[in-house]
């Protein structure tokens, strides 16, 4: 199974995030999972392929060229693939994954995430979209989505299926089998 993972590169977010992050990456590697990610060497970014790549795991990193040249790439990856830009690597992390599990981040994670959502509300992606909650991270997220956009009907209550919930690295490789 080919899992892709949205995740953020910031150094200075709690230290459970990226403990989480490495864990999910363990646990995926454990599960024979491969892993497809942004390719970034820091924060939960590096966090997750570390964890993989330690528990023998193999880790495909999706960069684009610019950020290759500020030095951002994972070193250790089984393959770092680089892409022209963002749009790109967006389009090229989706593709041929089985599922995708967003962790806790910024603007970048928030953009991938809404992406895949959308594309799987428009019939475009049919796998399984998770979201790990640490510290319940995603709890405000989650009641902006029910209690505004789709109570206001942007989007129609079966809407809610699109995406689940994981409040525990262990929580992920289940959830994804059970989700619609």
């Amino acid at each position: 199974m080919r899992i892709c993972v949205y995740a953020a590169s910031s150094d200075y977010s709690p230290p459970d995030y990226m403990a989480q992050a490495r864990r999910l990456g363990t646990l995926l590697a454990q599960a024979g999972c491969e892993l497809v990610y942004g390719g970034g060497s820091r924060g939960s970014m590096g966090a997750i392929a570390d964890g993989a790549l330690e528990a023998g795991g193999q880790v495909i990193g999706i960069l684009p060229r610019f950020m290759a040249d500020l030095e951002w790439g994972h070193p250790g990856l089984t393959r770092l693939e680089l892409v022209s830009d963002m749009r790109e690597r967006k389009h090229r992390l989706l593709t041929g994954s089985d599922a995708v599990v967003a962790l806790p981040g910024g603007c970048g994670t928030l953009e991938e995430l809404f992406e895949a959502i959308t594309l799987k509300r428009l019939g475009l992606y049919f796998n399984p979209i998770v979201l790990l909650d640490t510290r319940g991270y995603w709890q405000p997220l989650l009641k902006f989505l029910d209690e505004q956009v789709i109570a206001e009907r942007f989007l129609n209550p079966e809407h809610r299926g699109l995406w689940s919930c994981a409040a525990t690295p262990e929580d992920v490789l289940p959830t994804i089998r059970d989700a619609p």
